[in-house]
């Protein structure tokens, strides 16, 4: 597999209008890992001013897939994952860190740990994630 770059790999999340519109980078890829950044503002917050959780599950989402295709190629899809909110996601970024656990020849276990940093530069996880992404390369 070519490797894809950091600057590639963001022209790939660039390319998902959702992710345009959270406003959602990539800071970290490559080798069996990603790092995916939303910064944090009053639209994704939810009525009691935390982030809402349907961003931290896009977060996990991408950040997991993402994190998977360094290893499986570019051509990848969420197969399903699961995440437990642990506290109330608060802060000035939230910062989901992907990371493969287990890569086979067609599909990818990956782990996710989101936090948030605040303006002091203090992290707090909030939430984790587990999935399976598939290849989507025909066999």
């Amino acid at each position: 597999m070519t490797e894809l770059s950091l600057e590639s790999a963001q022209q790939v999340l660039d390319a998902q209008p959702f992710s345009r519109l959270v406003g959602a980078r990539l800071t970290e890829f490559g080798k069996g890992a990603a790092v995916l950044d939303v910064e944090v503002r009053e639209e994704l917050t939810q009525q009691n001013g935390f982030l809402h959780g349907g961003v931290l599950s896009y977060a996990a989402d991408n950040a997991l897939t993402f994190a998977a295709g360094t290893t499986l190629g570019a051509a990848v899809l969420t197969g399903g994952f699961s995440i437990q909110y642990v506290r109330p996601a608060s802060g000035r970024t939230l910062s989901a860190r992907a990371e493969v656990v287990h890569t086979g020849r067609r599909q990818a276990v990956v782990r996710c740990d989101l936090y948030t940093v605040d303006d002091e530069g203090a992290q707090t996880l909030c939430a984790v994630a587990q999935g399976t992404v598939l290849s989507a390369r025909p066999a």
